[in-house]
């Protein structure tokens, strides 16, 4: 396959997949504007994942953020297929937050990979609640009807009835606990290029993004912080800020303090207007060459072993030829397009919050807590978000919104400004790597270590989940390695620093990769091979792997001439926690010692594919988003600080820089796995290694510079 470039919580009518409707009910819904949705009575409700309505309109809740990687079309798609809905009629509803739904959270590339099997039964029991009802209709027999585009079919006659003249009937049913699955050969909604249900909204701007809510009596908060990382408030004077036209209240919270005005602007040139002293802590002496000596210290220190097989100290010293590097990656910031942000409303006994959260359920959790309320009382609306890549994972924006509510007493929104986002993320961690190989006399990879030395996410944020010193989660993309070598061993040494964490798109593995996979190319260069065939010899026992390498090579033309002037290089990204490999062909040039990226050819298996274009959209954004961060991005320390603040000192890839993007997927009926991630860890190395091939020179640092 070939592709190119709010509602309030209902009244619980069911649990999981089971139970009907109770007719008469009403369901207050409310959007994300707060304002209440009108619905029609007596609809058919088989579970938490769907309704319909007697015109027989579809309703879908999806219950994962949508980011711009399309849940809220592979989602719904998953449930139309079993249900045999009429797609023209299916309309989507953002879930809020709920137990109900199981796990909310978005990120890891999970959303399609453990909703699979509970939205097709979900989608499989309403339609065998259907089927039935038709049938008590007619008097028939089950096994005489089939269901078909919305409707119940009777076979025999061809009579049929559409799924909205059975409300009534099928609510009287009591859904079955394992319904039958179609068989992948007979899906017609999966598997066929699906137009966005997202984007007709964006494109006529009435999509609602955090930034966009809009509640009765809002007002709008900016907040001073610290500019050096664990800094607190010594004394602030507020005169001049309450001076400026349309500041309400300033007020001291937790992050620093808050200016709260009737207008976003208003509360930025109040904050601006503040005088604020603040104590700056240990880490103002912080920078990027100390943190970077730290890392080399840290890296002679025992180190906890992740993964080890064979003898590598004896296949080492008897090795033909030793080979040995190591590698660097920075700081990375997330730099959504959509600046941080969250309105918080706490009133006597709720809260309710809108926001553009990637976890609504520990918004949800965190909010319950600052307010001292339970979590029922306590309503979280995910907005569409613009952009995530792990950001939005974080709390810190929420707990400013909900201090900021208390202290006015109306709902409030924190809105952050571009540097306020780029110098107060939860940072992709530095990292630094020492590799070593050793090949026998006929190039045959015999032993291999390499020793990770990164501060941990896990660490930083559950400290009591780090066992033996290991953070299993930092040495993703290079354990279960996708190549046979007898003698190899991975090691992990954590060297925390103040600077804050979290997960970044592909998390570790956008590090880990990057050295793996350029050391791999340096081996094969040491051994005289093929960088492709190299791996290729590596991988006969790993079949899975070895298509997804060889399909690769195959549609980028490997091993056939480039016109002068183009050079290629190519990277593996194995399954990791994403459960989906990799491999990419990244096609360059050279000019005036910049690098230019012409295009890259993406070879995935993912399983069965839900919408090939949204698998094409996910590669595309995968590749550009690692583009950007192995040619431009880092973030850098000084003092303290960071010093980047805004898209003029920390570029990324620009539209005329884009490359060419194709995407290949391997054919298969196995289950879904992740699309969102996988494709951003190869694209790095893959560029390097294109540049060894031009220039003769190896890279070692992110980001890729020849200057």
């Amino acid at each position: 396959m070939k592709t190119q470039l709010n509602r309030r919580e209902f009244i619980r009518v069911s649990a999981g997949v089971g139970g009907g409707l109770v007719l008469g009910v009403m369901i207050p819904a409310f959007d994300a504007y707060g304002e209440l949705v009108e619905q029609k009575e007596n609809e058919f409700v088989p579970n938490v994942w769907l309704r319909i309505a007697r015109d027989g309109t579809v309703t879908i809740l999806v219950a994962r953020s949508e980011m711009g990687q399309g849940v809220r079309t592979a989602l719904p798609m998953i449930v139309a297929e079993e249900l045999d809905a009429d797609w023209s009629k299916v309309r989507i509803e953002q879930a809020v937050a709920s137990a109900d739904y199981g796990s909310m959270g978005t990120g890891g590339s999970t959303s399609v990979r453990t909703s699979w099997d509970r939205l097709r039964k979900a989608g499989a029991s309403a339609r065998m609640m259907l089927l039935q009802a038709a049938a008590g209709v007619w008097g028939v027999k089950e096994t005489e009807c089939r269901t078909e585009a919305g409707a119940v079919i009777h076979k025999p006659t061809g009579r049929s009835l559409p799924y909205g003249d059975l409300v009534d009937a099928a609510s009287k049913l009591k859904a079955p606990e394992n319904p039958p699955l179609k068989d992948p050969k007979d899906f017609r909604i999966i598997g066929r290029k699906t137009p966005r249900t997202d984007t007709p909204e964006k494109v006529d701007g009435s999509a609602v993004f955090g930034i966009d809510v809009k509640v009765p009596g809002l007002l709008h908060a900016a907040v001073a912080r610290c500019p050096v990382f664990g800094g607190k408030v010594v004394r602030y004077d507020d005169m001049k800020a309450k001076g400026i036209d349309g500041v309400k209240r300033v007020a001291q919270i937790d992050s620093g303090v808050a200016v709260i005005a009737n207008s976003t602007w208003s509360a930025f040139q109040g904050r601006d207007a503040l005088a604020v002293t603040f104590d700056e802590g240990s880490a103002a002496s912080l920078s990027s060459e100390t943190i970077a000596t730290m890392l080399g210290e840290y890296a002679t220190k025992k180190a906890a072993v992740a993964e080890k097989a064979g003898d590598v100290t004896s296949a080492m010293a008897s090795a033909a030829t030793k080979v040995s590097a190591s590698f660097d990656a920075p700081f990375l910031a997330h730099a959504t397009m959509e600046p941080m942000n969250t309105t918080a409303w706490v009133q006597k006994d709720r809260c309710e919050i809108w926001a553009p959260t990637q976890d609504p359920q520990g918004y949800r959790r965190e909010a319950a807590r600052l307010c001292a309320l339970p979590e029922e009382k306590v309503i979280v609306h995910t907005t569409y978000l613009g952009g995530g890549f792990g950001r939005r994972w974080e709390t810190d924006v929420l707990v400013e919104a909900v201090q900021c509510s208390k202290a006015a007493g109306v709902p409030v929104r924190v809105t952050w400004t571009r540097e306020d986002d780029m110098r107060h993320d939860f940072y992709r961690p530095v990292s630094h790597h020492l590799l070593s190989g050793g090949l026998s006399a006929e190039g045959k990879l015999v032993a291999f270590t390499h020793r990770i030395v990164a501060p941990s996410i896990t660490g930083q944020s559950s400290p009591e989940r780090i066992k033996d010193g290991l953070d299993k989660g930092a040495v993703e993309g290079t354990v279960n390695l996708p190549y046979d070598i007898p003698n190899m061993q991975i090691e992990y040494v954590m060297a925390n620093t103040p600077v804050p964490i979290g997960s970044w798109r592909s998390v570790y593995p956008s590090q880990n990769v990057f050295a793996l996979e350029c050391f791999i190319d340096e081996l094969a260069g040491a051994a005289g091979k093929d960088p492709f065939e190299f791996r290729r010899a590596l991988m006969l026992n790993r079949p899975r792997m070895l298509r997804v390498l060889e399909l690769a090579a195959e549609k980028s033309g490997w091993g056939k001439p480039l016109p002068a002037g183009r050079y290629r290089g190519i990277a593996f990204s194995p399954p990791s926690f994403f459960r989906t490999p990799v491999a990419q062909v990244a096609e360059i040039s050279i000019d005036n010692r910049s690098v230019r990226v012409h295009r890259v050819v993406c070879a995935i298996d993912c399983g069965i594919v839900i919408n090939p274009d949204g698998l094409a959209v996910q590669m595309e954004g995968g590749v550009v988003y690692g583009l950007s961060a192995a040619l431009k991005g880092e973030i850098t320390l000084k003092r303290g600080r960071v010093e980047q603040g805004n898209f003029d000192d920390y570029p990324i890839l620009t539209l005329e820089e884009t490359p060419v993007v194709e995407t290949y997927s391997v054919q298969s009926n196995e289950a879904p796995t992740g699309t969102g991630e996988p494709g951003l860890p190869a694209i790095a190395p893959a560029v390097a290694n294109a540049v060894f091939q031009a220039t003769g020179k190896r890279i070692r640092r992110l980001p890729i510079r020849l200057g």
